[in-house]
């Protein structure tokens, strides 16, 4: 169980995030979006790992929750007639994504969290490239 110092830093947490979030994505740039999106369930991944090893199965389950939600998102938001193959394979790698969270919330190895994170990362690279060109 969390100390009260301690949930009260987690609040403070989530209100910044949130924030942070907010004002990142406030000038509807569905790029800067998606890279939010990105850095946000790499985030939740490795937080759920670190749950993991501090044996703190709420903050494990919030996590999982916040990354399969942002996953779906990313999901939702393909365009398939204008993306063709690739929101295909990005829809397919979404879905990997979250069959391999949802295995791996039964147990408690933080490994697979850790290899969806380092996948996702990987994506955003190039994700950041594509803006970047």
């Amino acid at each position: 169980m969390l100390s009260q110092a301690a949930a009260r830093a987690s609040r403070a947490d989530t209100a910044y995030r949130s924030i942070d979030v907010a004002g990142r994505t406030a000038l509807g740039d569905p790029h800067a979006l998606v890279s939010v999106m990105y850095e946000e369930v790499t985030r939740a991944l490795g937080a759920v790992a670190a749950a993991i090893r501090n044996n703190d199965q709420a903050l494990k389950s919030e996590k999982i929750s916040r990354a399969l939600t942002i996953l779906f998102a990313l999901e939702s938001g393909l365009d398939f007639d204008k993306g063709g193959d690739v929101s295909y394979t990005l829809a397919n790698l979404y879905r990997g994504a979250r069959k391999q969270i949802v295995a791996a919330s039964l147990g408690n190895d933080p490994a697979p969290f850790l290899t969806v994170a380092r996948n996702l990362s990987e994506i955003a690279a190039v994700w950041r490239q594509i803006k970047a060109a």
